[in-house]
């Protein structure tokens, strides 16, 4: 899953707080941005067949 809202990369080390933006860059230091939802189950998740089984 992809989400359009994205963090900046570099938040832990230069801001205080998670910088979220639109683009490509973090609009106050110009680091890369990345991704801030995860994935909503791991591909390895050991339970994944039995989630599967509810759904039918």
């Amino acid at each position: 899953m992809k989400s359009d809202i994205k963090v900046c990369s570099a938040w832990k080390a230069v801001h205080d707080r998670p910088v979220y933006t639109l683009s490509n860059t973090c609009p106050d230091c110009g680091a890369d941005a990345i991704n801030s939802a995860p994935a909503p189950y791991s591909p390895t998740d050991p339970h994944a067949e039995y989630r599967r089984r509810t759904r039918e």
